[in-house]
């Protein structure tokens, strides 16, 4: 048994914290949505989502990519121990959050007309869409202080933020809409970006900052360092959205309406277990790794740990996902989305090769690599957005899936050589042998799923399922020593310590 470590230790207690928060967050919105499509009816729903994308797009541009910069300029001034960097890191991302939310506010207000015309055909919604552009304001501000939190570490907090803002604005939401039906969807908007922000400043106010001054020229020169690698995360945000809608756009002109309701179904399941697990990773370990990162052994050693945990709690859900695929979609969806099961192997095994890229990814951004991270990510989307062109006529749906797992192989080996040299970073033995058995149990259970028929399909995904969960859960145990209270834990029950292998 190797000697476990307590980053692996930390990795995992991030993990939980954040993935927790995230599921309770998904539960909370499902009541939401539930409801409020209860109150509102499908035409409410769609106005809201109507409003909401006429001011995404703007707040996209506007915020450059700040609050993502802004927790590597926080991590990095952390790490230095230096209380007067620090305060003047959380100042300058503080006044540039302001910034940016006036700026996304009047951009809004000056594109009102014409963003109620691309939305409703009118512009009778531009007085609405100006008013809410001050929720972008309010937004702007609550993302500038979770980025505080993020960038100082303080998990446990910012999983409060998330998990109260949740309740809190569901509560709002709800009431309001009760009360004032579709006359309250303005008010809602603006009501839950404030909420957002008053449990973001409450627990952001905590953060000891020492007092520094810091004039106007000097806010500017520390801003430019946030705004070069916001501008990466940004365009990457937008060219992002304008390819997922361009796929979309695709499949609802060449096969219609109802098959990107399936596409969206499948995409949405595939994404369950991996978005704990990726969210963890953007939470802790990028400011962890900024940290560490012109330290080449310690990062190429926080990367490779972080993939091993990543793969560890990945498999089972991956792994339980492609064994009951076509009772997900009907559980979740219903029996008109079960077609969606057909798309999912594939989403699936795209979703387990990005627990192995974004560790590797988030190289390239803790050393402020922003050209390179844009240019990686702009090569995939636009490889995307042709390689589903090409074979949608082909094989219809299936082949947005297929396109999506043959270039996130590719982005995996791309990835590897960009981001790698920046670290010297080379994956350890331990963790190449894990990938290896790992991808070959995906693989066995992919082909399981696409090759066998649904019952047989179940008992034997059942089989390699548990294998699965056995092989995580031992490599649990390799890498966090018998004496962590998770192994303690669940070797209190029923052959867990023969599970554990203990």
């Amino acid at each position: 048994m190797s000697k476990p470590t307590h980053s692996y230790g930390q990795i995992l207690k991030s993990s939980s914290i954040i993935g927790g928060a995230q599921g309770i967050n998904y539960l909370i919105s499902m009541v939401r949505v539930k409801l409020v499509a209860v109150l509102l009816g499908p035409a409410g729903v769609g106005l809201v989502g109507l409003y909401m994308s006429a001011t995404d797009m703007v707040g996209t541009f506007a915020k450059l990519g700040v609050n993502e910069s802004g927790v590597r300029e926080v991590a990095e001034a952390h790490a230095s121990n230096q209380p007067e960097r620090i305060a003047r890191a959380i100042k300058t991302l503080r006044r540039l959050s302001w910034a940016t939310g006036f700026l996304g506010w009047l951009l809004t207000a000056a594109l009102s007309y014409p963003l109620s015309f691309w939305a409703f055909g009118s512009g009778e919604h531009a007085w609405a869409i100006a008013i809410l552009g001050g929720s972008l304001l309010l937004a702007f501000v609550s993302g500038g202080q979770s980025a505080l939190l993020q960038g100082m570490r303080r998990i446990s907090d910012l999983a409060r933020v998330n998990v109260l803002s949740a309740i809190g604005s569901t509560m709002a939401a709800v009431s309001l809409y009760w009360w004032l039906g579709q006359k309250g969807i303005v008010p809602v908007l603006i009501v839950t970006a404030a909420v957002n922000l008053g449990y973001s400043w409450w627990f952001a106010r905590k953060v000891s900052v020492a007092s520094v001054a810091l004039t106007l020229p000097e806010t500017l020169i520390h801003a430019k360092r946030f705004i070069h690698l916001g501008v990466a995360f940004m365009w990457s945000a937008l060219f992002g959205a304008v390819v997922a809608l361009g796929i979309r756009s695709l499949i609802v002109r060449d096969l219609g309406l109802d098959s990107n309701g399936i596409y969206q179904a499948a995409w949405t399941i595939s994404g369950m277990f991996g978005g704990f697990i990726i969210s963890a990773m953007g939470t802790d370990f990028y400011p962890r790794l900024t940290a560490v990162v012109n330290d080449s052994p310690a990062a190429t050693k926080l990367v490779n740990e972080q993939t091993e945990i990543g793969v560890l709690l990945a498999l089972p859900g991956v792994q339980a996902s492609l064994t009951f695929a076509p009772l997900l979609m009907h559980v979740f969806f219903s029996a008109k989305f079960v077609a969606g099961a057909e798309l999912l192997p594939w989403f699936l095994v795209a979703v387990f090769l990005r627990m192995i890229t974004y560790p590797m990814g988030y190289i390239l951004t803790a050393k402020a690599a922003g050209g390179k991270f844009a240019m990686l990510t702009s090569l995939f989307h636009i490889s995307n957005i042709s390689l589903c062109a090409a074979l949608i006529p082909v094989l219809h749906l299936k082949g947005v899936a297929i396109a999506n797992a043959v270039l996130c192989v590719i982005y995996l080996f791309g990835m590897r050589r960009v981001a790698g040299p920046l670290v010297g970073f080379s994956w350890a033995s331990e963790t190449k042998k894990l990938m290896g058995i790992s991808l070959l149990l995906v693989a066995a259970n992919f082909a399981i799923a696409l090759f066998v028929p649904m019952v047989p399909a179940i008992i034997l995904g059942g089989l390699i399922t548990v294998l699965s969960s056995v092989f995580s859960l031992r490599g649990l145990v390799t890498r966090l020593g018998t004496q962590h209270r998770v192994i303690q834990l669940i070797r209190r029950f029923p052959f867990g310590g023969a599970v554990c292998g203990l």
